[in-house]
């Protein structure tokens, strides 16, 4: 279904459910907008969102629910961006602010916490990006109801992974420490640092990954955030950006950062690990998961997810995965070009694991295709699954519209205009599947 309004650029969409009532579902997207749902996913409606006061709208979102069934939202704020691709020279004011909600994302509270702000007058430049918050819900964990926020900095000659915590139900937030033992380049392209993704075990520990270079890296904590172990490389892989048309055709640029996991688990016995990417080690883009049964000292040999013949020529690319804390199934989503041999046109398929990550099956999640021409999908999707349900959170874009011949000549360039794009929610539910 469509949860976004018509004629809308909505992209970088995220999703959770309250595991302490689980017909409550949120799904934002940037610019920052809450769509809420009372039922289970079957309807949405749009929230209210007071502004950030003296910000502008906000983006690179996401969202969590706590241990109390309170919803989060994370967003990043800023007046300007810097050189392109460069975003910390000549960086304007930003900054990055929680807000949160207690009725399952109906209404919001007006004052928003502050995580970390840039004036743009400091002498050296700085840029923050892609915020992810994610909490504590595990019922034995010394630390649970925390929040944790973990993002990039640009820096002028570097780029590094940021993180903070709050102990007092997101009211506030800890001074922003590095966790990245390793700088990446200060470009926002291949060599810098992105897509820091954490997720929580039962004994309260973090564990946080992202991209560095051509690998994934991998830090954890076991005192609640307060610190971290210095930070390894995990898994070599390819650069997390795909470019635009050379890569995939008719996006933008296509993102394959990671994202972690950890499965379930009996009473106060750790998990799983599980960690899902996309690269194109196969020629064309294909996505992976890795798993670890040593707490993130070794992994497993990449599995494919997507069952299509390889090397075909078909690009499953914008992956996002999800561990159900009940079942702890492995369900993994991503756009899917199987079906079309000329690369173009794009299902949604989901994946599900029900062996530890061994293997998948696909499921076709969207029954008609959508096609891109160089539209903005943003850097991610998202997917969450709770008791055997699963919600997932995507953009597609919509058909270009033709150009109206009574519209003044530069209007009527050669160039095509991108295409406006519309956020989907798809559900599924496993329980009666044997």
């Amino acid at each position: 279904m469509t949860i976004s309004p018509p004629n809308s650029h909505g992209s970088e969409p995220s999703i959770c459910v309250n595991p302490h009532d689980p017909k409550q579902v949120v799904a934002v997207y940037q610019p920052a907008t809450v769509a809420y749902s009372a039922d289970g996913g079957q309807t949405f409606a749009l929230a209210e969102l007071p502004p950030v006061p003296g910000w502008q709208g906000g983006g690179d979102v996401s969202t969590t629910f706590d241990n109390k069934g309170h919803v989060y939202l994370s967003s990043l704020h800023f007046d300007k961006l810097g050189s392109a691709s460069y975003w910390a020279h000549r960086a304007g004011r930003n900054g990055i602010f929680v807000r949160r909600s207690l009725n399952g994302g109906k209404t919001w509270e007006k004052d928003a916490a502050i995580v970390k702000t840039f004036e743009g007058t400091e002498p050296e430049g700085r840029m923050e990006d892609m915020p992810r918050i994610f909490a504590d819900n595990t019922p034995h964990s010394p630390y649970k109801g925390n929040l944790y926020v973990g993002w990039i900095e640009w820096q002028i000659d570097q780029s590094v992974i940021l993180f903070s915590r709050s102990t007092d139900e997101g009211k506030s937030f800890s001074t922003p420490m590095r966790i990245s033992t390793h700088a990446g380049l200060p470009r926002d392209d291949n060599g810098g640092l992105v897509g820091f993704v954490g997720a929580v075990d039962s004994d309260g520990t973090i564990y946080a990954i992202w991209n560095d270079g051509l690998t994934i890296t991998f830090a954890a904590s076991h005192d609640g955030g307060q610190s971290f172990a210095p930070s390894r490389v995990i898994l070599d892989v390819a650069p997390p950006y795909f470019g635009g048309a050379a890569s995939v055709p008719g996006v933008s640029r296509v993102m394959g950062f990671p994202q972690i996991g950890v499965g379930a688990h009996p009473t106060n016995v750790t998990g799983r690990l599980y960690v899902a990417w996309s690269d194109f080690r196969n020629g064309d883009v294909d996505v992976f998961v890795a798993s670890s049964a040593d707490h993130g000292l070794t992994w497993s040999s990449p599995v494919r997810v997507n069952s299509d013949p390889i090397h075909d020529g078909s690009d499953q690319f914008f992956q996002w995965m999800a561990l159900d804390p009940i079942s702890g199934d492995v369900y993994v989503q991503f756009y899917d070009r199987r079906d079309d041999p000329a690369n173009r046109k794009t299902w949604i398929t989901l994946a599900r694991s029900t062996d530890g990550g061994k293997t998948f099956l696909n499921y076709a999640w969207t029954d008609a295709p959508f096609e891109s021409q160089m539209a903005f999908l943003g850097d991610y999707t998202w997917l969450t699954a709770y008791d055997n349900k699963v919600y997932g959170v995507w953009t597609e874009a919509l058909p270009t519209l033709p150009v109206d011949p009574s519209a003044p000549p530069q209007t009527q360039g050669s160039i095509p205009v991108r295409s406006g794009t519309a956020i989907r929610v798809g559900t599924a539910d496993f329980s009666v599947v044997k």
